[in-house]
């Protein structure tokens, strides 16, 4: 209890920070890309275009971040109030002011809250707005004056502090050691906090004066999940095995990290590859002198090859990127494979393995283990939001998977995602968060509905949120209907399988890729392709296998009623496809 209150204290520190910069992360990137381009030593240098950079980095985005973390406290009150004080630690210092901003800002919000709470409910009525606006202004006036003559210079030394210890730790060749730490508290959820609310400030800092940084690499590197994941691909079982080549895609091109943590978790020995992959990519970097010109999110190849920048020596910092990189995933595949390898334990599904992991935090709780809530039903949701550290990544890729079915169910529901630290507790509202998270959004919203899901992108849940929502009680679903199909496909009288799609074609395609490597694996010639509904009658034939959700099946059935039909889980991680295969060569 005492680890995960910690834990959850963590949490909260880090998506303090991260919740400043994560949702002004596009100005950091225009920052980058303007810096890249057009400085003396950019891409296309332009005097006159240089002249932006300054300005930015001194005056926008901390500005930014400080009307972000007042508004995170008390709304758009606390946002001016960040904004005030802000402008006070930036001229009150001869440095960017990013950590000052990140102080201030929430500080001034505090103060104008608990003020308010205090002279609001004596106000008398029709002099609200000359008090609000008055003590707004006022106050912001006095605590202006303060971070001017005392916060500015303060984090001033303080920033040179932190800059100094960070220089000596490059200098004496120790910064890959920082990822004994960052590996394990990525997988813990604490990916955003670290990116966004350390790196990328420190990591900006740095580019004005060297015009690259090897913080923007240290937890964005893609190459210790890529390692990973490719060892499941080969020395993995089950479904882990099947749908790691779809998550490969989504994590090295997507960037989208989340993906491989359940990976991890479900043989905590590979917390290890995490590591060396992380030690071994930042020991590239670090040797080579690798660096970025600016943040790169999502942590995908292809952000961080957009923030490559051009210098002296362009083509050496490229080289160096993408050896730390490959450094990174053969290092965490070396090691991932041994662990997997040596791993004699009977195959089990990915979905088997979350489902004890919820199962043992759920008893480690004193909880009752639960599927989705009863409670959900048309009448008792109006709205659904997926919850992250950040609101952005993982939890915007669920969000669009479950609208998808939401809306091919025809109900009208709107499906969105959003950071925990913004959520609102109101009534008639569905919150879908990660395990991990589930505490704190409970905490924050104790009126709405909660499901906790382990994987945002494979959840099996979906189908029964949408089952509920439709009225359809969980016992009865087609999922009985879907065991007989599965029971009677048999492969030696398929010339086709086909995966049907509505308008996202996203996790569609992600089941074709890994029934496609299954096949090629077990020497099957068996094509596999993505159809969308409206095209599904030209394939109406007995010879055809149709692979489709619960939540699509009926449609599924009336546009190709002469098709066989294999009804899923979960077109990424269902272990069905090794069954149908397996039963394939009795």
């Amino acid at each position: 209890m005492e680890n995960s209150s910690i834990r959850v204290r963590l949490q909260k520190l880090g998506t303090t920070l991260s919740n400043m910069v994560m949702p002004n992360i596009g100005a950091f990137i225009a920052w980058g890309v303007l810096t890249s381009l057009f400085i003396p030593k950019g891409w296309l240098p332009n005097e006159s275009f240089a002249t932006i950079v300054g300005p930015m980095i001194k005056y926008l985005l901390p500005l930014l971040i400080g009307y972000t973390g007042g508004y995170n406290v008390y709304g758009q009150r606390g946002g001016v109030m960040g904004a005030i004080l802000t402008m006070g630690v930036i001229e009150g210092s001869s440095v960017p002011m990013f950590i000052g901003a990140m102080a201030v800002g929430p500080f001034g919000a505090w103060v104008l809250k608990k003020f308010d709470e205090k002279v609001q409910p004596k106000i008398r009525p029709g002099f609200e707005m000359l008090v609000n606006n008055f003590s707004a202004g006022l106050i912001g006036f006095v605590l202006m004056l303060v971070t001017f003559k005392i916060v500015g210079p303060f984090v001033e030394s303080m920033t040179g502090v932190v800059g100094d210890g960070v220089q000596a730790i490059v200098d004496m060749k120790l910064l890959p050691l920082a990822n004994i730490i960052i590996e394990p508290a990525k997988v813990l959820f604490l990916n955003n906090a670290l990116n966004h609310g350390i790196f990328t400030p420190l990591g900006t800092e740095q580019v004005l004066e060297a015009g690259k940084s090897v913080l923007f690499l240290l937890e964005a590197n893609p190459g210790p999940g890529l390692g990973i994941l490719l060892a499941y691909a080969f020395f993995g079982k089950g479904s882990a095995k099947s749908s790691s080549w779809g998550a490969m895609v989504i994590h090295f091109l997507g960037g989208i990290h989340e993906i491989y943590f359940p990976y991890v978790l479900m043989k905590p020995a590979l917390f290890l590859a995490a590591i060396a992959g992380g030690v071994s990519g930042t020991f590239v970097f670090q040797t080579l002198g690798a660096g970025l010109a600016g943040a790169a999110s999502p942590g995908s190849i292809i952000a961080v090859t957009l923030m490559l920048p051009k210098g002296d020596n362009t083509f050496g910092n490229a080289l160096a990127v993408y050896a730390g990189v490959f450094a990174g995933a053969l290092a965490s595949f070396l090691v991932a494979s041994i662990i997997l390898k040596a791993d004699k334990s009977e195959g089990e599904s990915l979905e088997a393995a979350q489902a004890a992991t919820k199962a043992a935090k759920a008893v480690a709780k004193g909880q009752a283990v639960e599927t989705v809530a009863a409670e959900i039903s048309a009448n008792s949701v109006k709205q659904i939001i997926f919850a992250c550290d950040a609101g952005m990544g993982s939890s915007a890729m669920g969000a669009s998977l479950l609208r998808d079915k939401v809306k091919k169910a025809g109900l009208d529901i709107p499906v969105t995602n959003k950071a925990i630290a913004n959520l609102q507790d109101t009534d008639y509202t569905l919150i879908v968060t990660q395990e991990e998270l589930a505490d704190r959004a409970a905490q924050r919203t104790p009126r709405a509905i909660h499901v906790a899901v382990d994987n945002f992108l494979t959840s099996p849940k979906y189908d029964e949120i949408v089952a509920k929502l439709v009225g359809q009680a969980q016992e009865v679903s087609p999922r009985q209907v879907s065991l007989e199909a599965e029971a009677e496909v048999d492969l030696n009288y398929i010339d086709e399988v086909i995966f049907a799609y509505g308008q996202a074609q996203g996790s569609a395609t992600m089941g074709q890729a890994t029934l496609a490597a299954i096949f090629k694996n077990k020497g099957i010639g068996i094509p596999v392709a993505t159809v969308p509904y409206d095209k599904l009658a030209e394939h109406n034939a007995k010879n055809i296998l149709v692979v489709t959700t619960i939540a699509q099946q009926a449609e599924v059935q009336q546009a190709a009623p002469n098709a066989q039909l294999l009804v899923v889980d979960s077109l990424v991680t269902t272990p069905e496809y090794d069954k149908i295969v397996a039963r394939m060569h009795k």
